[in-house]
């Protein structure tokens, strides 16, 4: 099955948090798209890795996308070389998206930064044929996607890009309320964590309204690129 977006996150919640809207957008305009995590979260002060999966499962029904994954590799020791590369490779090869959407490029906490950096490279490696790699037996061919994008997570970096989110807000926030265990919630008795407070549900759409107002829509999200964004013409441009 080929995608059209690969959504990556170091943390299944990330993914969601950072480009949820986006993602149910391109959906509902008939576009593949598919999300895979690097880590089952299992360093996270709340819930569990078992939780965290019935967590991710849900909101990957509610976005609607065509497949979730997630590689298990170590929450917080995950490290940008050759072993986690290949794997990230392969299924870039074996979904060949044509837009990855990844990890902020800095932030609060240093998994996203991580992720960011390790899911740029594998996409840039991906398009090398002499990187040979195989799946289920079959020799892969080379893919790069045309695109890395990077979600804006924490911290609050200017994007470079801005998509106009708007009429999806509601579907995003369902998908991240899926996350029960992470986020606020009055009848928790587990530790106070900075993601698991009211009012950082209400940044993720406070930020979404505020870029939405940039942009004259109601609501959007944004992305950092490590490359020049091009357009064919001027009138590309919203």
């Amino acid at each position: 099955m080929k995608l059209d977006i690969l959504a990556m996150g170091a943390h299944p919640d990330d993914v969601e948090l950072g480009c949820g809207g986006t993602l149910a957008k391109e959906i509902s305009r008939g576009k593949k798209v598919g999300i895979l995590d690097l880590t089952r979260g299992e360093l996270g002060t709340r819930g569990s890795a078992e939780i965290r999966h019935r967590e991710a499962t849900r909101a990957a029904k509610i976005l609607g996308v065509e497949m979730r994954e997630n590689l298990g590799f170590r929450d917080g020791f995950f490290v940008n070389d050759e072993k986690h590369q290949l794997e990230i490779i392969k299924f870039i090869r074996k979904y060949r998206p044509e837009i990855v959407l990844t990890n902020a490029l800095k932030d609060r906490h240093k998994d996203h930064g991580k992720g960011s950096e390790l899911t740029s490279t594998a996409c840039f490696l991906s398009g090398l044929r002499k990187i040979k790699t195989t799946w289920e037996g079959q020799v892969q061919e080379a893919w790069r996607p045309k695109r890395v994008l990077h979600y804006i997570q924490w911290l609050d970096l200017q994007p470079d890009i801005v998509v106009d989110i708007s009429g999806f807000i509601d579907k995003k926030m369902e998908a991240v309320k899926a996350y029960q265990s992470q986020f606020f919630d009055q009848k928790s008795d587990e530790p106070q964590t900075p993601i698991s407070t009211s009012n950082f549900l209400q940044s993720v759409e406070y930020r979404a309204s505020n870029l939405g107002r940039l942009i004259f829509a109601a609501h959007a999200e944004g992305f950092n690129t490590e490359h020049f964004p091009a357009v064919d013409s001027v009138f590309d441009l919203v």
